[in-house]
């Protein structure tokens, strides 16, 4: 491949002339971990563990809870990792980085590295991030995947000088702060869609306009029928295939309102005698996954653990959609069951709640579904600058973009 001027190829890609490549071990000290987890947690020196990190974000003493004295840390064998320094994961999932803000103790499942006046911390970190392909090619491979603390001192970084990574650290930690910025805010928007949720599906706060008085049904004097589903053959692969959605419990965790994780073909949902339920119509499981509910937005097929509930047509879908959402963990605790919950049909059907008039309904869900169309415009946007971060290390961190 071509390098264009004033550029060079190198084990790391092709980088500036005028930067180098240095191991980590050129730049930083390391930092012994624990060999051994705590025999006593007292003291005033956090001690984290994998679990503690949150990848890219600063490792601070306020949301460190387990802690210990210098002379437990030391009778376990462990350094004590001052602020400043690059922590990095070692061990399961490799390569979680974060910058440590106060001194710590770490486990024997983390890396520490100590940068050196050659190496901005921040700008490790990110670097060390594009290294990802690399780290996985040199870790071991056994039950979970590890790195030893010559592999990980031994990892290339491009290094640019060091007005160029404070630069560079500065622009992606700017990015950092608007993905945290719009994190909080979809925390507060979702907070705020909770209490909403609590007012208005209980009659404690009503729009304005609304005055009739509500009443307390049974889930079954507002339902039509319930329809259940089932699953085709695994072994007629005659049955599967990509004619028609098809839905299991797994699809609450990936909802798409347009599509499913499997699908069938029509001679599969005829064999099997289930149905086509609806686009439009509130799905919810009698088994695992319960107090969950969906709204598809094309017809999809169900399968055995899943219900159909068609509404009366005083009934919003939308706003028992959402009571279904706000009840879910009361609805999660009527199920019963040693190994799998469920909740058998009878018990949904006599769950009792609050029945405005059908306008009523139609406010308050239009209300909550403003609300997440909100919410789902901010996640839409953080997504979109994530990616942009991702772009951004790849021109930055490589000098395809130079800022200085």
């Amino acid at each position: 491949m071509e390098v264009k001027p004033g550029y060079k190829q190198t084990e790391v890609g092709v980088i500036p002339e005028d930067w180098e490549v240095k191991q980590i071990q050129e730049v930083c000290g390391f930092i012994v971990p624990g060999r051994n987890k705590p025999r006593v947690f007292e003291g005033n020196i956090p001690w984290i563990t994998t679990p503690d990190l949150e990848d890219g974000k600063a490792v601070n003493e306020s949301r460190l809870s387990l802690r210990v004295s210098i002379r437990e840390a030391k009778a376990i064998g462990s350094k004590i990792v001052p602020a400043g320094s690059v922590l990095m994961s070692c061990v399961g999932e490799l390569g979680i980085v974060a910058l440590t803000g106060c001194d710590i103790v770490i486990n024997q499942q983390l890396h520490a590295f100590l940068p050196t006046g050659e190496i901005n911390g921040l700008f490790l970190a990110y670097a060390i991030k594009i290294q990802s392909s690399y780290i996985d090619s040199i870790a071991t491979k056994t039950t979970l995947p590890y790195l030893n603390k010559e592999n990980c001192n031994s990892i290339p970084i491009p290094l640019p000088p060091m007005h160029e990574q404070s630069a560079i650290a500065a622009a992606l930690s700017d990015v950092d702060a608007l993905i945290a910025a719009l994190g909080r805010l979809i925390a507060k928007k979702r907070d705020i869609k909770q209490a909403a949720m609590q007012e208005l599906l209980t009659g404690k706060r009503r729009l304005p306009g609304f005055s009739e008085e509500w009443m307390v049904k049974r889930l079954d004097d507002v339902l039509e029928k319930i329809i259940g589903g089932g699953t085709p053959s695994r072994s007629k692969p005659k049955f599967w295939g990509n004619e028609l959605p098809w839905m299991t419990v797994k699809d609450f965790v990936t909802f798409q309102p347009r599509q499913t994780q499997e699908a069938i073909t029509r001679e599969g949902l005829e064999k099997r005698a289930s149905h086509l339920i609806p686009k439009g119509t509130l799905i919810t499981a009698t088994r695992m996954a319960l107090g969950k509910a969906v709204i598809y937005e094309v017809d999809v097929c169900i399968n055995q653990d899943l219900k159909a509930l068609f509404v009366k047509k005083n009934v919003s879908v939308k706003y028992l959609y959402y009571w279904f959402e706000h009840y879910s963990k009361m609805i999660e605790d009527l199920g019963n069951g040693s190994t799998v919950m469920g909740i058998s049909i009878s018990d949904l059907k006599n769950i009792e709640f609050y029945f405005a008039p059908l306008n009523e309904q139609i406010a308050i869900a239009a209300v909550l579904s403003d609300m997440d169309a909100e919410i789902a415009a901010l996640e839409a946007r953080r997504e979109k600058t994530r990616a942009l971060k991702q772009g951004m290390m790849q021109e930055l961190l490589t000098g395809r973009i130079r800022l200085v």
